[in-house]
C-alpha cells in the first residue's frame, strides 16, 4: 500500500513507520522537519504541495498533535487542541480535494476520552465518555474536550469516498528512547517504580507490535469504521504494572509516591499528574469482535519482551541484574 502518515516523526510514528516499512508498504511522512527522503514538509494547518501525496494514496494514518507530556497550562492545552483539530481539518480538506482519494483514513484519537474509573472497563459500545467525574479533578475534563473536538473534526470532514476510523489508542509501549516504556523503565531501575497515589488506578497499554498489527488490520478491514479502541485486552492496576516491570528488569524495589510527591515529580519533569493518576480501564471490544488476535495480550510477556530487546539494543551485558552500568546507560548519566 501507499500510505501517508501526517505527524509521523514522534514516538508512535516511529513505531508505525518501522512496522509498515518492514511489511513492504510505501510510506510518506508529513512533518515540520523533514529529515529523510520519504519525508515531506507541512505545517499541519494549511494546504500545500504535500496534499499531492494524498491524491492517489491507498490510506492516510494521521498521528499529528502536540505531545500530551507537558504541563497542562492554558497555553499548552490550547496548543494540544489546535494542533489536533487543525491537522485533522486540513487532512480532511486534502482528501476532499483529491481526484483519487484514499480508501481509508485512520485518525489518531485517545483512550483518555473515556471516564476515569476503577470499576467496569470501557469498550466502544458501552464505554462512558469522561468529563465531570465526581472523583476526578475538574481540569481533567480539558483532555476530554480535546479528544471530543478531535473526533468531531474527523466526523465532520466531507470525505464520502473514504472510510474513517478514530483510533482510541492506549499508551504504546515500545523500545524507543523517550517512549512511555523507556520512562517507566528509568523509574524502575532508579528504584522509583513503585505505586503512585496508592496504585489502584488502571493503566491501559498496547505493545508496539500489536499497535502496528492493529493499524494494518484496520487498513485492510473495509467493514470497520468509527471509533475503535487500540489497547491490550488486559489493562491492569498501576501498582501491578510497575511490579511486573520491576521484575522484568530485575529491579529489587520500587519506592511508592503519594499524590503530592507525584505532583512534585510531574512539575520537575514538566509533565502532568493526569498521565499517572487517571484510571484508564479500556478494552478493545471491536478489534476482538472482528477477529484480531493480540500477540501480547498480557503485560507480563510484553514487559519481558520489551525489556529484553531494549537491553540487547543498548548492549547491556546483563538483563536481570542491570547494575550501575545499565542504570547509567538508561538514564544517560
Amino acid at each position: 500500500m501507499k500510505i501517508v502518515i501526517p505527524g509521523g516523526t514522534g514516538n508512535v510514528g516511529a513505531v508505525l513507520e518501522r512496522g509498515l516499512l518492514a511489511a513492504g508498504h510505501r510510506i510518506t511522512v508529513l512533518t515540520r522537519r523533514p529529515s529523510r527522503p520519504h519525508h515531506l514538509h507541512w505545517d499541519g494547518r494549511t494546504l500545500g504541495p504535500w496534499a499531492e501525496a494524498i491524491d492517489g494514496a491507498d490510506a492516510v494514518v494521521n498521528l499529528a498533535g502536540r505531545s500530551v507530556s507537558c504541563r497542562y497550562t492554558p497555553e499548552n492545552l490550547a496548543a494540544m487542541m489546535d494542533s489536533r483539530v487543525d491537522s485533522t481539518r486540513v487532512v480532511g480538506q486534502a482528501i476532499a480535494a483529491a481526484a483519487d482519494p484514499p480508501a481509508a483514513w485512520l485518525q489518531a484519537s485517545t483512550a483518555t476520552i473515556y471516564a476515569h474509573t476503577l470499576g467496569r472497563a470501557n469498550d466502544e459500545a458501552a464505554g462512558v465518555i469522561g468529563g465531570g467525574e465526581p472523583d476526578a479533578p475538574a481540569y481533567w475534563a480539558k483532555s476530554i474536550d480535546i479528544a471530543l473536538a478531535w473526533e468531531r473534526t474527523l466526523e465532520e470532514a466531507e470525505t464520502p469516498r473514504t472510510r474513517k476510523v478514530a483510533m482510541r489508542s492506549a499508551m504504546v509501549m515500545s523500545t524507543d528512547r523517550g517512549s512511555v516504556f523507556d520512562m517507566l523503565s528509568r523509574m524502575s531501575l532508579l528504584g522509583l517504580g513503585g505505586p503512585v497515589g496508592g496504585g489502584r488506578q488502571y493503566v491501559s497499554w498496547i505493545h508496539e507490535e500489536d499497535f502496528t498489527r492493529a493499524v494494518s488490520f484496520l487498513l485492510e478491514r473495509e467493514d470497520l469504521a468509527g471509533s475503535v479502541n487500540l489497547a491490550s485486552p488486559h489493562p491492569l492496576r498501576q501498582r501491578d504494572l510497575m511490579r511486573t516491570l520491576r521484575r522484568a528488569w530485575g529491579a529489587p524495589f520500587g519506592l511508592p509516591a503519594t499524590k503530592w510527591m507525584a505532583e512534585i515529580g510531574a512539575f520537575a519533569l514538566r509533565s502532568d499528574t493526569e498521565l499517572l493518576l487517571k484510571s484508564r480501564r479500556v478494552i478493545p471490544g471491536r478489534l476482538e469482535a472482528a477477529g484480531f488476535e493480540f500477540d501480547y495480550p498480557a503485560w507480563e510477556a510484553a514487559a519481558d519482551d520489551l525489556a529484553r530487546r531494549t537491553a540487547a539494543a543498548r548492549k547491556w551485558p546483563l538483563l536481570r541484574r542491570p547494575g550501575l552500568k545499565a542504570v547509567r546507560a538508561l538514564t544517560g548519566s
